[in-house]
């Protein structure tokens, strides 16, 4: 299929082939965009360029969202090999290890609570902000990463948790803000996957091992699956979709409770 043939992404967040952003990055190649991507610092340089190599892309920038300057300066630098672009995806998420494990009201701290709101919630208000004016073609579209944590107390997630309930709201009032210039904007909340990210919540094997036993689909879902959901909410096929979170979790969020054995 080419149903994003013509169509531009830049791509920011791989840290590994495992990364979901690597997920949506190969789905959106073999759907037919054109990709760029970015990579946080000099020790992820080389690892990123030789995944954008399989995506046929010579386009790797340097953007750390935790400093404005290089946000502005990864937009020059784009700006260098397109002059606009039409998918801008958003999979950047970050807290203090010691942050997710324990008691939230014991472990969290003034500094944690805003870096995690900082990287996970707020660099994509200011992405939006930078890019804005790059961000054309028929249907533009912003995508982030959620996760069910948002919305439901979940087990040593913590202040992720309150940082994502804070990226889906952002989320919310970006695409009304944006919506004036038929940009989209949405969220994908995916079940739990074994990423490098997810190794830094404490007990993660079990919530896989959870989610797989009492899913509605009896499984943990792929980063392709992500990735398959992002192409769709990157294309034209989506076009009068935007505000909302999407779940990608085997049906899981609708649980209330498993079945009693």
């Amino acid at each position: 299929m080419s149903f994003l043939k013509n169509k531009k992404a830049l791509i920011l967040g791989i840290a590994s082939n495992r990364s979901i952003a690597w997920g949506i990055a190969k789905s959106m190649f073999d759907n037919g965009a054109e990709l760029a991507f970015t990579y946080q610092n000099e020790k992820l340089k080389s690892r990123v360029e030789d995944l954008a190599k399989e995506c046929n892309s010579s386009i790797t920038i340097e953007c750390d969202v935790s400093s404005p300057e290089s946000i502005i300066k990864s937009k020059e630098e784009l700006i260098k090999n397109w002059d606009e672009f039409d998918i801008l995806v958003h999979s950047l998420a970050f807290a203090p290890k010691e942050e997710l494990e324990g008691d939230y009201v014991s472990k969290t701290t003034k500094n944690g609570f805003e870096t995690a709101h900082n990287i996970s919630s707020f660099s994509l208000l200011e992405l939006c902000q930078v890019y804005k004016s790059m961000l054309k073609g028929e249907n533009p579209s912003v995508i982030s990463l959620s996760y069910l944590g948002a919305v439901r107390g979940m087990p040593n997630y913590n202040v992720m948790g309150v940082a994502k309930a804070s990226l889906e709201a952002n989320m919310r009032y970006i695409a009304y803000s944006l919506g004036k210039d038929n940009i989209r904007v949405n969220c994908i909340s995916a079940g739990p996957i074994k990423t490098l990210a997810a190794a830094g919540i404490s007990d993660f094997r079990k919530m896989l091992d959870y989610v797989e036993k009492n899913s509605p689909l009896k499984r943990n879902v792929t980063i392709k699956e992500v990735g398959d959901t992002a192409s769709f909410l990157a294309s034209d096929f989506s076009s009068g979709i935007t505000g909302q979170t999407i779940y990608v979790d085997s049906g899981f969020n609708i649980i209330g409770m498993p079945a009693l054995e």
